[in-house]
Formats: structure tokens, C-alpha cells, sequence
């Protein structure tokens, strides 16, 4: 019996000290390991985000001394392993292979992760959660499709509202990015901007901001597209959208940039502009990188001499092909709300000449859903200013005889002539049959704004619109004295001197603005029709209403 007794003493003591050892060993692990290493080694995971992607790096670095001139592509260590996730991406010339050493078990750890099986296993009194940032450690286990070891570059908006891609945080440092918020999959939104001349772009979502140095002439970016480029992998580019967040040059002379931006490298035509752009946009129509590696040139040109403070930010965002959002072939710039506002590039509401010789494109806007039915037509209407003029764009043609009671001709005084120079005009040409031959002016011939169909509420209809009111009015004749003890003549007042609303129901809405080469007066010539030197234009601002 005593025997017995004390066995069981002695296990109880053994048991204790077990205890006390074990009290003080866990404490000392707790102590020593507060982080994902213990656990995910304990259960065959590794924290290291090299080893749960396909590859892993040796330890040895080198610099990279040709590292890639790219913008946005800084210097980094370049990795000793054999097998490098970026070599696809750095080598243009090798081809697209899938990696056959993906993480077997990604999917199971990825829902053992999420679930929280790991970390919740343990009693609500131990808060110890070692697997709690894993997931955001390791894209792939994570994302079991996730097959990209650089990201998704999905399209991201950051926390100040600047536009991004997602991926991972040592890829948009690799990219020279900035990260501002967070994406899925423990991605970060990063934020890739370029402030240099003479860089390439390769990323979607790429600001380029002026230069911190003295700028030179020309500034230039490419925009390089590229399926080879691991970040243009997923489709092939159709469209680049240009954002002019800001922009500002020197204003033109007479209609003409002497400070220009220009386009190169697409298929459509983009007009030389300069000025005041900010809140402008363009779209650019690319041939498809599926084919062949294409570039784009933004190219800035500054005149000597001048003295204003030249900035810019504008936003390169590369649009794939198929995509919903594309702009219709031939559209420069696209609106895609049932409301907004679209005006000529350089417009801003302030006093002066603002418009731009040799502008040619097209503004189209998508057809929208009100209340559950396509539009049907949409009106526009001049936009409020207070300084600048809302619509300006050429001089309407000179007071006009449109007949004589008794001489056949009659001379048309100042105040005629001044009513007829702030009015609106339409169509192209006008002639003068009062006079033995006719005589033949411009009107909406050389610089014009093109709405199809566009009508008044009075349904009085006209296509080409210019002068300084919208208004689709052609005039109307007015009895003046030519002379005194002359008896009155008829006295045409070409166009209205009041703005109205006009609506289109053609259906693709679009709009074209054109204006030629120079500003003075064009004389007549064989095969020339003359028109009045413009004076102080200014281009267009409209609100526009789908309905």
C-alpha cells in the first residue's frame, strides 16, 4: 500500500515540474516567436513570399548595370537564381511560358487561410493569430489562378482619387511607384508617375507631370505597347485615352501655337494644340500591339522668348481592345453621361482670342439609357460665362443688300454693320444678288461647328453653326436709309442676336469642329471664296442634355 502511495506521489511531483518546464518553455516561444514563421513552418508553409511563388532567389545580389532604361523601371539588385519571375518581362524576346512550379497545395492553403482555420483554432484566451497577415504576404496561396508573379494591374483609384494599378508593394517599388491604398489580394494601388522628358511608359495609369529641371525642346514621352511586356500580357492595346489633369503653354498668335503638343504614332488625326487644356481629354486609336510592338509619341515644342510658367499632368491610360468603354472609330474625344459639357481645346471663360487654327475632329457621345429608353435626342445650349465669350468662331459675313427698290445697290451703314458682327451665322456661303454679278462670301466655310440635323424650337434646322451666337436663324432683312433723300433699301442682317438651344435627333450624337490655317482675311481667287478677317474668336463652350 505504502509502495503504491508513493508512486503516485512521485508522478504527481513529476507531473508539476512538467508543468512549471513547460509554463516557462511556452512562455520563452511566445516571447521568441511572435510572427508567421513558427506556425507556417510548423504546418509546411514558409512566410517568405519568393517561396510560395514559382521561384526563389539565391541569396547573392548583384547591381544591375543594365538595368532597363524604361521609365518607372529604376534600378534594382538583380536576382543570381536561374529561374527569375522577371526575366519574361526584362527580355523581350522570350516567349510567353506558364510556370509549371506553381504552389501545388495553393488552393488549400488559400482556403485554410481565409477561413481562418489556422488562426482561429486556438481558445479566445490565446490571441496569438500567427497566420493573420499571411495571405497578403503570399499572392498565390491566396489566388490560386493568380498567375502573374508582378500583379493583377488591375485598374485602382487611390486614396486622393489619382488612378493606379494594383499589384504588389516590391513590384510598383520596382516600377519606381508610389503605393496609396489598398487593393485585393493584398495588393497595394500604385501610383506610377513620370516627370522627366524623353522617358517610356509602359504601365496603364502613367501620369506625366512636368519636368522638376529646366525644361527643353522638345519634351518628349513614349508610350511603348508591347505583348511581350508582362503588363500588357493579359490583352493587346487598342486605344490610349489622354486626361490633361493640367495643362498650360503659352497662348497662340493669330490662331497658331507657337508652344505645341503633338501626337505621333496613331491612326487618327490629332489636332496641334496649346493653351489652357486643364479637364480636356483625347483618345487615340493605336494599331493593335497584338500584331507587332507599337510607340506613341507625345511630343512638347516651347518657343523662345516667352516667359509663362509651362506645366502638365496628364494621364496615360491604355485601353484594351474589346473593351466596352473604347471610343468609336474617328472620335477624338468620347462622353459617356446622359449630361456634361464639352468645348474647343484652349476655351476657358476668360477675355482675348482663344481659338486654334487647324482643329479637325469629331466629339462623340454615347447614346445613354433615360428612364429605361435609349435617348432619343440631345440639346445643347451655350455654356455661362462671365468674362470670355461661350461661343465664338469665325466673324459672320458683312451687311448685305439682298435687293434696291429703286437703284439696284445701296451702301450699308456702321450700325448695320456692327448688329451683323455680333450674331450668329449658318451654312457655308452667301451671295449678294443685288449686284450685277452676285457676290459670293463666306460664312460657315472655313471655321464651323458641325451639328447634324440641329434645330431651334421653332424647327428652323441648319447643320454648320458659327459666328458669335448659337442660333440657327439665317437672318433676317431689314428697311435702312442708304443716303440721305434716298429712298430706303432692304438690308440683309445676317443670323440672330441671341444664343438658343439646339437639338440633334441623329442618331451616333457627334459633333465636328473645324477651323483652317489663319485668322486674316481670305481674298478672292480662282476656286477661293473670300471671307472677313476673323476678329478676337474664341472657340465654344456647350452643356449638353440627352433626352
Amino acid at each position: 500500500m505504502s509502495k503504491n502511495v508513493c508512486l503516485i506521489l512521485v508522478v504527481v511531483l513529476m507531473s508539476q515540474a512538467s508543468r512549471a518546464c513547460d509554463d516557462n518553455i511556452e512562455e520563452e516561444e511566445l516571447a521568441r516567436q511572435q510572427s508567421d514563421e513558427y506556425f507556417a513552418r510548423a504546418y509546411g508553409f514558409t512566410p517568405e513570399t519568393w517561396n510560395a511563388l514559382y521561384h526563389k532567389p539565391s541569396l547573392g545580389l548583384q547591381d544591375a548595370v543594365d538595368a532597363s532604361p524604361y521609365e518607372g523601371r529604376t534600378l534594382f539588385k538583380r536576382l543570381q537564381s536561374s529561374n527569375n519571375p522577371f526575366k519574361k518581362y526584362f527580355n523581350r524576346d522570350q516567349e510567353d511560358n506558364e510556370n509549371n512550379g506553381r504552389f501545388i497545395f495553393a488552393g488549400l492553403g488559400s482556403n485554410l487561410v481565409n477561413t481562418g482555420l489556422f488562426n482561429n483554432r486556438y481558445t479566445p484566451a490565446n490571441t496569438w493569430r500567427p497566420l493573420v497577415t499571411l495571405a497578403k504576404r503570399i499572392p498565390i496561396s491566396v489566388n490560386p489562378n493568380f498567375n502573374s508573379p508582378l500583379g493583377s494591374f488591375d485598374t485602382c483609384t487611390s486614396n486622393a482619387g489619382e488612378a493606379g494599378i494594383c499589384t504588389s508593394g516590391s513590384v510598383c517599388s520596382l516600377f519606381g511607384g508610389r503605393p496609396s491604398g489598398p487593393c485585393d489580394q493584398g495588393q497595394v494601388c500604385c501610383i506610377n508617375v513620370i516627370n522627366s522628358c524623353g522617358s517610356i511608359v509602359t504601365l496603364n495609369n502613367t501620369y506625366w507631370q512636368t519636368p522638376p529641371t529646366a525644361l527643353r525642346s522638345p519634351c518628349t514621352l513614349t508610350v511603348r505597347m508591347d505583348p511581350k511586356f508582362i503588363e500588357q500580357s493579359s490583352k493587346p492595346i487598342c486605344q490610349i485615352r489622354l486626361d490633361f489633369v493640367s495643362f498650360t503653354t503659352s497662348q497662340p498668335t493669330a490662331g497658331t501655337c507657337t508652344d505645341t503638343f503633338q501626337v505621333g504614332g496613331v491612326s487618327n488625326e490629332v489636332p496641334t494644340i496649346c493653351g489652357d487644356n486643364r479637364g480636356q481629354h483625347m483618345y487615340l486609336h493605336v494599331p493593335q500591339s497584338v500584331n507587332k510592338p507599337t510607340d506613341v509619341q507625345l511630343i512638347f515644342n516651347f518657343a523662345s522668348g516667352t516667359t509663362i510658367s509651362r506645366s502638365w499632368s496628364i494621364k496615360i491610360a491604355m485601353l484594351p481592345c474589346g473593351a466596352t468603354y473604347l471610343a468609336p472609330i474617328d472620335c477624338l474625344q468620347y462622353f459617356t453621361s446622359t449630361r456634361g459639357r464639352v468645348s474647343s481645346f484652349n476655351w476657358q471663360d476668360v477675355a482675348g482670342a482663344r481659338q486654334l487654327n487647324n482643329q479637325n475632329y469629331n466629339m462623340c457621345f454615347r447614346t445613354e439609357l433615360i428612364s429605361s429608353q435609349k435617348a432619343t435626342q440631345m440639346c445643347l445650349s451655350v455654356c455661362s460665362a462671365t468674362e470670355g465669350d461661350a461661343f465664338s468662331i469665325t466673324t459672320p459675313p458683312a451687311v448685305l443688300l439682298v435687293a434696291s427698290l429703286n437703284t439696284g445697290f445701296a451702301l450699308a451703314n456702321t450700325v448695320d454693320a456692327d448688329e451683323a458682327a455680333i450674331n450668329s451665322a449658318v451654312g457655308t456661303t452667301y451671295t449678294d444678288q443685288s449686284r450685277g454679278n452676285g457676290i459670293t462670301v463666306a460664312t460657315c466655310l472655313y471655321d464651323y461647328l458641325l451639328i447634324p440635323g440641329g434645330r431651334d424650337a421653332n424647327n428652323v434646322e441648319a447643320d454648320r453653326f458659327c459666328g458669335n451666337k448659337l442660333n440657327p436663324s439665317p437672318g433676317t432683312v431689314k428697311r435702312v436709309p442708304a443716303c440721305p433723300n434716298v429712298e430706303w433699301q432692304r438690308v440683309f442682317i445676317p443670323g440672330a442676336a441671341t444664343d438658343v438651344q439646339v437639338c440633334t435627333a441623329i442618331r451616333p450624337f457627334k459633333l465636328t469642329y473645324q477651323t483652317d490655317g489663319q485668322e486674316t482675311a481670305v481674298g478672292a481667287a480662282t476656286n477661293t471664296i473670300r471671307a472677313l478677317a476673323d476678329v478676337s474668336n474664341t472657340g465654344f463652350c456647350l452643356e449638353y442634355q440627352e433626352n
